[in-house]
């Protein structure tokens, strides 16, 4: 899978790349469907597989679906915050040519958003998923993750109209969104 323009091979949220396809779809270096639905999967995979591997250091069943309810109009409107600021902080970072912050940006702010959003700050969809296949303190009913993704998508599209508000429209996401990579030279200026 190739680290296209606009994606950081660090990027774990389907809901930042569906925003970086979504805003470089038409340069012709931009993020295709075809690289969407390869790396959506690959973050779904990562979440669920991580969930497993939490529960095997902790000596939980490997798989055990949640039981913790987060279907309330309240915990939804704390995804949408959450999504919106990842997003609004992500591409505002490239915006003002700060995206080599992005990393520590990005922990800083989802540590911060655990605290003030009443959803505890997923932000991601595949984490959603991922948090569904254990039943500790973390996890999600499997009939709470529907609208939770919703939430999330709705925060995406509202974040990416904030970033639009507040910069103009967005450029492609250039190659250090979220962590540099590509050439040496680029990931040290």
């Amino acid at each position: 899978m190739r680290a296209a323009p606009g994606l950081s091979p660090g990027v774990l949220s389907p809901a930042v790349t569906l925003a970086a396809w979504f805003t470089g779809r038409r340069k012709p270096d931009g993020l295709t469907l075809r690289d969407v639905a390869a790396y959506v999967p690959a973050q779904i995979a990562g979440a669920i597989g991580g969930a497993i591997l939490a529960d095997a250091m902790f000596a939980k069943p490997l798989v055990q679906w949640s039981t913790h309810d987060r279907s309330a109009s309240h915990v939804w409107l704390g995804e949408v915050v959450a999504t919106a600021g990842l997003i609004l902080l992500i591409f505002g970072l490239n915006c003002i040519d700060r995206a080599s912050l992005a990393p520590a940006a990005v922990a800083s702010y989802i540590g911060a958003a655990y605290w003030f959003t009443s959803s505890t700050s997923f932000a991601n969809p595949a984490v959603t998923i991922g948090r569904a296949f254990t039943d500790t303190f973390a996890g999600i009913a499997p009939a709470s993750v529907a609208p939770f993704i919703a939430a999330q998508m709705v925060g995406a599209v509202l974040g990416l109209g904030v970033v639009i508000a507040v910069y103009g429209r967005p450029a492609p996401a250039g190659d250090k969104v979220v962590v540099p990579h590509g050439e040496p030279e680029l990931a040290s200026s």
